[in-house]
C-alpha cells in the first residue's frame, strides 16, 4: 500500500504514521525524522534545516524532493510506503506524481488527520517540553499554522478532488485513531 498522511503540525502524524506503517508492514518515510537526524548529527544539511525550522519556515522543496526521491530508490519501498510530511504543497504533489509515474506506482490513498487547533497547540507545547524542541515555540507554532493554511491545505483539496482523500478524526487514544485510520483504508485491525 502506498499512502500519504497529512494534517496540520502537531496533529499526530508521526505517531500515527509509525503505528500505521507497522500494522501495514510498509516503511514510514518521515521528512521530519530525516531533518531531525541531520540536525542531531550536525551535518551541513542539518544546520541549514535547523535555520529554517527555528524561523518557522519550511525546508526548501528542492532539498525535500531530493531526499524523498533518494528514499524511493531503497528496496524496502518497492511493496509500499507511508509518507509523513510530504507532499506539503502543490509543487511537491507534482514532483511526487512524477516520481510515482517514473516508477510505475500510484498512491492508494491520502489520509488526513483532522484535529482541533487548540488540541494541536496543546500537543506542540507538550512535545516541546518533553523533547526540548527549539521549533515548538508559540511564535513558531503560529508561523507553521500560517504556512500550513497557505501551502498544505491546497494539497488536501487537490487530493479530495482526485477521490484519494480519507478524513479521519485525530482525537483520542493512539489505538483508537489507528483503528479509525485502518478502517478508513478498508484494512481490518
Amino acid at each position: 500500500m502506498r499512502l500519504v498522511l497529512v494534517g496540520p503540525p502537531g496533529a499526530g502524524k508521526g505517531t500515527q504514521a509509525a503505528a500505521l506503517a507497522a500494522k501495514l508492514t510498509v516503511p514510514h518515510i518521515s521528512t521530519g525524522d530525516l531533518f531531525r537526524s541531520n540536525i542531531a548529527d550536525q551535518t551541513d544539511l542539518g544546520r541549514l534545516v535547523k535555520q529554517y525550522l527555528d524561523a518557522g519556515q519550511l525546508v526548501p522543496d528542492s532539498v525535500t524532493n531530493d531526499m524523498v526521491a533518494a528514499r524511493f530508490d531503497d528496496a524496502d519501498v518497492l511493496a509500499g510506503f507511508l509518507l509523513d510530511g510530504y507532499p506539503r504543497n502543490p509543487s511537491q504533489v507534482d514532483v511526487l506524481d512524477q516520481m510515482l509515474r517514473d516508477r510505475g506506482w500510484a498512491l492508494d490513498a491520502v489520509v488526513e488527520l483532522v484535529v482541533d487547533r487548540d488540541e494541536i497547540t496543546q500537543r506542540l507545547v507538550q512535545r516541546a517540553a518533553s523533547q526540548g524542541r527549539s521549533d515548538d515555540t508559540a511564535e513558531v507554532i503560529r508561523a507553521r499554522f500560517d504556512v500550513y493554511d497557505a501551502e498544505t491545505a491546497p494539497v488536501v483539496a487537490r487530493y479530495r478532488e482526485t477521490g484519494l482523500l480519507r478524513e479521519v478524526d485525530g482525537l483520542g487514544t493512539v489505538d483508537d485513531v489507528t483503528s479509525r485510520l485502518l478502517a478508513a483504508l478498508g484494512v481490518t485491525a
